[in-house]
C-alpha cells in the first residue's frame, strides 16, 4: 500500500508535464556536484538541444520528490517515470548481487575504479533488466567515501566501539568486523545525528560532505576509502527505451557517454585531493572556502588491516549472500582488474 501511494504521488507530480514532455527524469541528490554540474546540464540542456527539441525533459530529483532512496529504481521499473539515477547501494535490498559494483577499498584512484566499473557493467546491466525492468544508460562516480568523525581519532583502530553511519551494506559489514557499530542513517539526516551523538562518525564522499556542511558537525577526517565510491547508476524504464526510435536511442547512448559519463569520471580523478584540502585547509581548495577539520591520513598499517578484513570477511560474506554464480562472475571480471578473488568453495 505504501508503495502504491508513493507511486500515485509521483505520477501526479509529473502529470501536468506529461502531455508536453517526452522524458520524465528523476535525478540524484539535488545539493551535490554530480547533479548540479553533470546531470542537470545534460538532461535540461545538452540532450534537448542535440535533438533539436525533439526530446523534451521534465527533471526533478528523488529528494525534491520526497522519495525514499530504496523506492527510486522500484518505481522506475513500474513505469512511474522514465529515467532515474541514484547510488547503486540504495537498491541492494532488492538486488543483493548489485553490492559487487561498489566494493570498499579495492580502488584507491579513479582510474582503477573506472576499470572495475567497466568490468562490472555487463553484470549491472543484467541485474537492472531482470530486477528493475530497466536499461542502464550510465554509471558515474561520487568521490571516494571517507570517514567524518565528531570524536578525536588517530587512525583506523580508534573506530572500534564507535557508532558509525555506513554508506552501504559492505561498509557496515566492514565496520562490524572492525569492532564498530554500523548505523543506518539517511544522508540528509547525518548532520543532526552527528551533532546529537546518534552517531560518532559517518561515511560519505569527501566532496559530498563538504557540500552538505558535514564539517560543521565533525572534527576529524580519516581519508581511508571505507565506503568505496558510491557509483550512481542512470537507467531508463525498459518499456520506454524500447518505445523510442532507433535514432533517439542512439543519440541518448552516444551523448550520455561523451557529455555526462566521461566528464564526471574526468572530474573524479584528483577530486579527493581538492576535497580534502577544502575540508582541512591543507592544500589548495578550488571549490570554495577551506575549512579546518583535522586530517587523519591512513597509515600503511591501517591499509593492511582494512584489506585483510575486506578479503577475509566482507567479500566472502557477500559471495555467500549473492550466490556462487555471482561470486564467480565477479572474480572473472572485477576481481581480475583489482587482483582480488572471493572464495567460492
Amino acid at each position: 500500500m505504501k508503495r502504491l501511494l508513493v507511486a500515485c504521488a509521483v505520477s501526479a507530480a509529473f502529470t501536468s508535464a506529461a502531455m508536453a514532455e517526452d522524458l520524465s527524469v528523476v535525478g540524484s541528490w539535488s545539493s551535490l556536484p554530480l547533479h548540479n554540474q553533470y546531470e542537470k546540464p545534460f538532461w535540461e540542456t545538452t540532450l534537448p538541444e542535440a535533438s533539436a527539441g525533439r526530446l523534451k525533459v521534465n527533471l526533478t530529483t528523488h529528494n525534491q520528490m520526497g522519495l525514499g532512496v530504496g523506492d527510486v529504481f522500484r518505481l522506475l521499473g513500474d513505469g512511474v517515470y522514465d529515467v532515474a539515477m541514484t547510488v547503486s547501494d540504495y537498491a541492494v535490498a532488492d538486488a543483493p548481487e548489485l553490492e559487487g559494483l561498489d566494493v570498499p577499498l579495492i580502488a584507491l584512484d579513479a582510474k582503477t575504479e573506472h576499470a572495475a566499473i567497466d568490468a562490472a557493467r555487463p553484470m549491472v546491466e543484467e541485474i537492472f533488466e531482470t530486477r528493475f525492468n530497466a536499461h542502464v544508460l550510465a554509471i558515474a562516480p561520487y568521490p571516494p567515501q571517507v570517514v567524518f568523525c565528531n570524536k578525536a581519532i588517530g587512525g583506523l583502530a580508534d573506530l572500534k566501539g564507535l557508532k558509525i553511519r555506513a554508506s552501504g551494506r559492505m561498509t557496515a559489514k566492514f565496520l562490524e568486523a572492525l569492532g564498530a557499530e554500523g548505523v543506518n542513517v539517511a544522508f540528509s539526516e547525518v548532520p543532526g545525528s552527528l551533532q546529537k551523538g546518534v552517531v560518532d562518525c559517518a561515511v560519505t564522499g569527501a566532496g559530498s560532505g563538504y557540500s552538505a556542511g558535514w564539517w560543521e558537525v565533525s572534527s576529524h577526517l580519516l581519508t581511508l576509502p571505507l565506503g568505496g565510491w558510491d557509483p550512481v547508476v542512470t537507467a531508463i524504464n525498459k518499456d520506454k527505451w524500447d518505445s523510442l526510435s532507433a535514432e533517439d536511442r542512439d543519440l541518448i547512448s552516444t551523448l550520455i557517454k561523451s557529455k555526462f559519463e566521461a566528464p564526471a569520471w574526468a572530474a573524479a580523478d584528483g577530486a579527493l585531493a581538492n576535497d580534502v584540502a577544502c575540508l582541512t585547509g591543507e592544500g589548495d581548495c578550488q571549490s570554495g572556502e577551506a575549512r579546518a577539520m583535522v586530517l587523519v591520513p591512513a597509515s600503511e598499517a591501517d591499509m593492511a588491516t582494512a584489506r585483510e578484513i575486506l578479503e577475509t570477511v566482507v567479500l566472502p560474506d557477500w559471495g555467500k549472500r549473492a550466490g556462487k554464480d555471482w561470486a564467480e562472475r565477479w572474480n572473472a571480471s572485477v576481481g581480475k582488474v583489482v587482483e582480488v578473488s572471493i572464495p567460492t568453495n
